[in-house]
């Protein structure tokens, strides 16, 4: 793991304010599960209403979740104060999105006083806790 300077000793707590005021976490059902420095986990129940047509969780759901776990890494190693938005992300969809849990890592890969590279990971988890990758992302947040 690579280690990064951590500008606000209160990094943890600023995470998860700022995501227990994202409305649309919540509403997905997704809960934040770890955060580290330059690192956070996302996880999102599967239900029903996150499903589309072919009973896989919808790209849009999996995506959001992916994007949010790489703007709060983003977000752990900014100063306080601090506020993070996506400038752009590339997202492979690499298997069906399966399973009783979704679990969404992102690492900032490159910090940057104004952009961050950042790489997302999407785990489908099934009911004995088995875990295939699904999808993979490719992120760069801009610190507003």
């Amino acid at each position: 793991m690579t280690q990064f300077d951590v500008p606000n000793p209160a990094y943890e707590q600023a995470v998860r304010d700022s995501f227990g005021k994202q409305t649309f976490m919540d509403f997905l059902g997704a809960k934040l599960t770890a955060v580290a420095p330059g690192q956070v986990t996302i996880e999102l129940p599967v239900t029903p209403n996150l499903l589309q047509q072919h009973g896989f969780v919808h790209a849009g759901a999996t995506t959001a979740v992916v994007d949010s776990a790489c703007g709060y890494a983003t977000l752990s190693l900014l100063p306080p104060g601090s506020e993070v938005v996506t400038v752009e992300f590339k997202m492979n969809l690499l298997a069906p999105a399966l399973g009783v849990k979704m679990i969404a890592h992102g690492r900032v890969v490159r910090p940057g006083r104004t952009l961050t590279v950042c790489q997302g990971e999407l785990f489908g988890e099934d009911e004995n806790g088995s875990r295939k990758l699904c999808a993979i992302m490719t992120a760069t947040m801009i610190r507003r």
